[in-house]
């Protein structure tokens, strides 16, 4: 029987509490605004015995992420944690995790890049991450945090995948924010994640492997299309693994979470934590007699080109909201929405697209710019114009 505790806590220290439950071979981690609160929660689970990890402190996030493919490479359950410039620094060992196939998962608290200097919340990290080979899972609220990060280890080390995972929240806005959030009891969590038996080692001895060799032009090419069609053929084993969650645990997982959207002429598409207010903002239009809907991106990498379409099939105008900027892209868009476009214009939809920029550097995001976002779907479904293909949400004039 399943055993649930609800506890008042910050989203890192959610994140944190759920690898006490994994309980992972290594962590190695370095400390950056706002994930430090992960790691040093984690740090005193070490040291108060209560995991039996490995715990690696390092000078940098460069020797966080080394050291974690070394671990995983020899064949552990790995992870670690980080954000913002910390990220950045990784950027090298994103591409050789991934391309090597080790299944680590890293806990990311979302936070923009510098320069200037800002420690507080946009999504800029790990969307510039986004290319690297690694799923991108994200979480609306530190329940989510909690939920994806147990999720993460099995999709990752499932055996016909062996990806890295990226679990993201918002800096600050649930990563230092305290909710209720509904912990299962860690031997629920341990029977759900089973023992990682990797494939390969480098200390199995009998079975000799090489990891990170040498590739000619005679056989990388191959090689990064055997790693495009495996994270190409992951969202299957994300909606296995979130459906048996939710069949044990009574909180499901898909894709994307959808309110409203069966009648929907009209929706808007948001990442993580601003779901929330763009909830509460249509729940209110939808009072008013305003066919509006919401579509919440769960998982962002692989991309789901083909069940997007199918969501929006019947809808006329689409908002979609980025947390940051693919600096030099068409007219500065966001990334959500070049990806959402080019899934659309693949299938031919008819659906209308603006994007919306907002909340860089944790500006706040509120009821007003999303009901601005509404009414400009109200005048392309009635005009069948875009009038602004790319607009800026609390933007001082």
């Amino acid at each position: 029987m399943v055993v649930s505790t609800k506890m008042a806590l910050e989203g890192a220290h959610a994140s944190a509490q759920a690898m006490r439950q994994i309980n992972p071979d290594v962590v190695a981690a370095y400390p950056i605004t706002p994930q430090t609160a992960v790691v040093q929660t984690f740090s005193q689970f070490v040291a108060d015995g209560l995991v039996d990890t490995e715990f690696i402190t390092v000078e940098s996030e460069h020797a966080a992420m080394s050291a974690c493919i070394g671990a995983s490479a020899a064949g552990g359950r790995v992870m670690t944690a980080t954000a913002a410039n910390g990220l950045a620094l990784m950027w090298e060992e994103l591409y050789i995790a991934a391309s090597m196939r080790l299944p680590i998962v890293m806990s990311v608290v979302s936070r923009a890049l510098s320069a200037p200097l800002n420690i507080h919340c946009d999504h800029s990290d790990t969307m510039g991450a986004r290319d690297a080979g690694w799923i991108h899972l994200f979480s609306e609220s530190g329940q989510e945090a909690y939920d994806n990060t147990i999720q993460a280890v099995r999709i990752a080390e499932h055996p016909d995948l062996l990806t890295p995972v990226m679990v993201m929240q918002d800096g600050f806005i649930t990563g230092h924010a305290v909710e209720l959030v509904e912990m299962l009891d860690d031997q629920s969590v341990r029977e759900f994640l089973g023992t990682y038996k990797p494939q390969h080692s480098l200390l199995d001895i009998d079975h000799p492997t090489t990891f990170g060799a040498w590739d000619m032009y005679d056989y990388y090419f191959e090689h990064k299309r055997q790693q495009s069609d495996a994270l190409g053929n992951a969202m299957k084993i994300i909606l296995d693994v979130g459906q048996e969650f939710g069949q044990k645990f009574g909180r499901h997982y898909g894709i994307f979470d959808e309110y409203g959207m069966d009648d929907a002429e009209m929706a808007i598409l948001v990442l993580s934590s601003t779901a929330g207010t763009a909830r509460t903002v249509i729940k209110a239009l939808r009072k008013e007699g305003m066919k509006i809907g919401l579509l919440k991106l769960r998982v962002f990498r692989p991309f789901p080109a083909q069940e997007l379409f199918a969501a929006l099939k019947d809808v006329k105008a689409l908002a979609v909201m980025d947390r940051s900027i693919s600096f030099g892209a068409m007219q500065g868009a966001g990334p959500v929405f070049l990806e959402t476009c080019a899934a659309l214009q693949v299938a031919n939809s008819k659906t209308k697209v603006a994007n919306y920029i907002y909340g860089l550097g944790g500006r706040d995001v509120l009821p007003d710019q999303i009901e601005k976002a509404a009414a400009d779907l109200r005048e392309i479904v009635h005009t069948g114009e875009v009038k602004s293909l790319v607009s800026y949400l609390g933007l001082r004039e």
